[in-house]
């Protein structure tokens, strides 16, 4: 135990570890966008897959795993961000981006920023979905409707304002952080490294534009 404790405390095992833990989130939200995106094929269809979901005996143990993987990824992205402020006490003069060799962006130069949002919104988040309004469908078998509390959350415009910016900064977050969570890992080589790049902001856009686009697209429809 204490060997495993120094090799994922070191430097090495700390990004690792961040890289490891993002990246089973990215999956986590490929499969979150594709639930979400059901809304679109009506409340009768959302509502009968969110209670498959929820209803499910592995909901529970799947959850408490993505709950220590989000802490352990919060927990070790802020100790990460300490210890490179440590090793350089005395910040740059003046920053720069090193042309096209350079992998810094906004969204890398932000990621702590954009994790501290994204922590905030996720409890928002589930504190409004997950342990909000109680409705049941009139149909039979009762449901939960789901689709009915999304549609009042998303009815009003400041809450859709919220949302999509919040998802927007998901994708932010994303844009870089699926690249960096490869090259973690191990995929960091130049025949590569640039399709992970390509392939990062592509998705991020996907998944945080799909995001984004529930919302204002249930508040002009629905």
């Amino acid at each position: 135990m204490s060997t495993f404790r120094r090799v994922f405390s070191s430097s090495v095992g700390t990004k690792l570890l961040i890289g490891l833990t993002g990246l089973a989130m990215f999956v986590y939200l490929i499969l979150h966008l594709i639930g979400n995106a059901l809304i679109f094929a009506g409340p009768d269809t959302f509502n009968h897959y969110s209670h498959a979901l929820i209803s499910n005996p592995l909901i529970i143990p799947i959850e408490t795993g993505l709950l220590l993987i989000f802490l352990l990824h919060v927990y070790k992205t802020i100790v990460n961000y300490f210890s490179n402020q440590s090793a350089r006490p005395t910040g740059y003069a003046e920053k720069k981006f090193a042309g096209h060799t350079s992998r810094k962006s906004v969204a890398s130069s932000t990621m702590i920023f954009s994790g501290l949002v994204l922590l905030l919104f996720v409890v928002i988040h589930v504190k409004q979905f997950k342990y909000g309004a109680w409705y049941l469908t009139t149909t039979a078998p009762s449901v939960r409707d789901l689709a009915r509390l999304e549609f009042e959350v998303f009815r009003q415009p400041l809450w859709v304002a919220f949302y999509a910016l919040c998802t927007i900064v998901v994708g932010l977050h994303l844009r870089h952080g699926i690249a960096s969570g490869f090259q973690s890992i191990g995929f960091d080589h130049p025949v590569y490294t640039r399709r992970l790049t390509v392939t990062g902001v592509v998705l991020a856009i996907i998944i945080g534009g799909g995001l984004a686009f529930i919302p204002v697209w249930v508040y002009f429809t629905q």
